[in-house]
């Protein structure tokens, strides 16, 4: 199990970095959107699920450089601040730029994963109520984030558009926003219930011991 969530993460990031995706980003908000969340809420999970609780797990050695929350006020700031006109035009009109915005998505979004689902069983028990403030703070802000582009009145980024599916600009940058509600919130979301739902199994297989 552990190992097929790798492979399947190493999957979703070469059909990300290496796919049309990278290309269509350029004109298309949709297409650079959906780069973002398949590498961040995608990817992530899944190679940080594969990675737990083995010896590639860095929470094991070092928890504190894996603290949930702050982890997700990092994520936060990277995520917000690539999506400011002026540094998603630079990503949108550099490769090196690009390359380096997912690299800082990657790693942000491996960061909160880890954080949340890293470390020994009696480190996971012990940063369980951390982990899914967490996640859900990440869920909050990527729902945010979404609403804003997905209902804003008109386009919030400048850049030469190629439309996807005859979309005006306004229509890319709200599909975007869809796609961000979608699967990054959602994503995070759901990281959080799964981690409420263990939590509740073992607070119930203590109470039962009893």
């Amino acid at each position: 199990m552990r190992r097929a969530a790798i492979v399947a993460g190493i999957l979703v990031l070469a059909a990300a970095w290496l796919g049309p995706l990278p290309a269509l980003s350029r004109h298309a908000f949709a297409a650079h959107m959906s780069l973002h969340v398949s590498v961040i809420a995608i990817a992530a999970p899944l190679l940080a699920f594969g990675i737990a609780g083995s010896r590639l797990d860095a929470v094991r050695q070092a928890p504190r450089w894996f603290s949930p929350i702050p982890a997700s006020v990092f994520e936060l700031v990277v995520v917000w601040a690539w999506h400011a006109p002026a540094l998603h035009a630079l990503a949108r009109s550099s490769t090196v730029m690009l390359v380096i915005e997912q690299a800082s998505f990657f790693g942000a979004g491996l960061l909160v994963w880890m954080a949340a689902f890293g470390g020994t069983p009696r480190q996971q028990r012990e940063r369980a109520v951390a982990g899914i403030s967490g996640l859900l703070l990440a869920s909050m802000h990527m729902t945010l984030l979404g609403v804003l582009l997905a209902l804003a009145e008109r386009p919030l980024y400048v850049h030469a558009h190629a439309p996807l599916a005859e979309l005006t600009p306004l229509q890319d940058q709200q599909a975007g926003g869809v796609i961000m509600l979608l699967v990054g919130g959602a994503a995070y979301l759901a990281g959080a219930l799964y981690r409420v739902s263990g939590l509740l199994k073992g607070h119930g297989h203590a109470v039962s011991a009893r």
